[in-house]
C-alpha cells in the first residue's frame, strides 16, 4: 500500500479502510491469476498497508510462511491486530531485503510511490531472491489522466499553495510495452493486463475521502491546516462539475488498475 512518504506524516490505517472492500477487490483480481505449479513456502506482501492484502493470501495460501511489510507504522499496527498469527515488519522496499528464498512477491497499489527510475531496478533486485518459476505479481493505479487526479493537479496549479506544491506528485508509471523489456530479460512469462472498476460511491465528498487515503496525501501533507481547507474546499467545487450524479444521487468514480504477473525464468 505504501513505501517511505515524502513527507514525515505516516499514513492512516482508518482513511484506507474507509473503502477497504472497494480497495481489496483488485488485491483479490490480481491473485486469482498468480501461476504458481506447487503451493509456495514463502510469500511476502510488499506494501501490505492493514493487512487487507495479506489476508486474502493467507486465505489462498495458509500453509505458507507469510510476511507483510509496509514502510508505515501505523499501517504495520493495524495489520498485526487483524493477523496477529503473522509477521509484519516496518520496512522501506527501496531497502528492503528478504530473509531467504520467496516464491511470491505481491505487490498491491505500491509501486506507483516510487519514482520511475526505480521501480523495476527494485523489483529485478527482489527477483533474484526467487527460485526459478517464482512469481512477482503486482497491480498499480493507472488515473492519473482521470478527472480525480487531472483535478487534483489542476488545484495544487491554480490556488495560493501553488508555490508549496510546485513539486509534487507521482511520476507516470511505464508503459506495458516497457514493462515487458523491463522484465522478460529475467522472466520466462510477463502478463500485463487493465481493468476498469466503476466504485459507486455516495456524493462527490466521498470521492475526497478516497483520494486522502492515497493520492491526495502529497498534496495535503506540506500545507498548514487552513491551506488544505481551502484546498478541499476548492478540490471539491471541481469534482462536483466533473462527475455527473447518477440517478439516485450517487457519484461513479472510474478507477482503472494495470496489473502485472512476472514468472522467473
Amino acid at each position: 500500500m505504501s513505501t517511505q512518504s515524502k513527507t514525515s506524516q505516516d499514513w492512516s490505517a482508518a482513511q484506507y479502510l474507509k473503502f477497504e472492500d472497494e480497495r481489496t477487490q483488485p488485491a483479490r483480481d490480481l491473485l486469482v491469476r498468480v501461476p504458481l505449479k506447487t503451493p509456495p513456502k514463502r510469500i511476502v506482501d510488499l506494501g501490505c498497508g492493514p493487512g487487507n492484502s495479506t489476508a486474502i493470501l493467507e486465505s489462498r495460501f495458509p500453509d505458507a510462511h507469510l510476511v507483510g511489510m509496509d514502510s508505515s507504522p501505523d499501517m504495520i499496527r493495524k495489520a498485526k491486530t487483524a493477523l496477529p498469527h503473522r509477521d509484519f515488519t516496518v520496512d522501506d522496499l527501496r531497502t528492503y531485503k528478504p530473509e531467504g528464498p520467496v516464491d511470491l512477491f505481491f505487490s498491491n497499489a505500491v509501486l506507483q510511490w516510487l519514482g520511475r527510475e526505480e521501480r523495476f531496478t527494485i523489483v529485478k533486485k527482489l527477483m533474484e531472491s526467487q527460485p526459478s518459476g517464482g512469481v512477482f505479481a503486482l497491480q498499480v493505479p493507472d488515473n492519473l489522466m482521470e478527472p480525480s487526479h487531472v483535478l487534483m493537479r489542476e488545484t495544487a496549479e491554480n490556488g495560493p499553495w501553488a508555490a508549496t506544491l510546485q513539486s509534487v506528485g507521482r511520476d507516470s508509471f511505464q508503459t506495458p510495452r516497457e514493462i515487458y523489456d523491463l522484465l522478460k530479460p529475467v522472466c520466462s512469462q510477463v502478463d500485463i493486463f487493465h481493468t476498469s472498476y466503476n466504485h459507486s460511491l455516495e456524493n462527490h465528498a466521498a470521492i475526497v475521502e478516497w483520494v486522502k487515503g492515497t493520492g491526495l496525501r502529497p498534496y495535503l501533507d506540506p500545507l498548514s491546516p487552513e491551506e488544505q481547507k481551502g484546498f478541499l474546499s476548492e478540490y471539491l467545487r471541481r469534482l462536483e462539475k466533473a462527475y455527473v450524479s447518477t440517478y439516485d444521487g450517487r457519484v461513479l468514480l472510474a478507477y482503472p488498475r494495470l496489473f502485472v504477473i512476472a514468472v522467473k525464468k
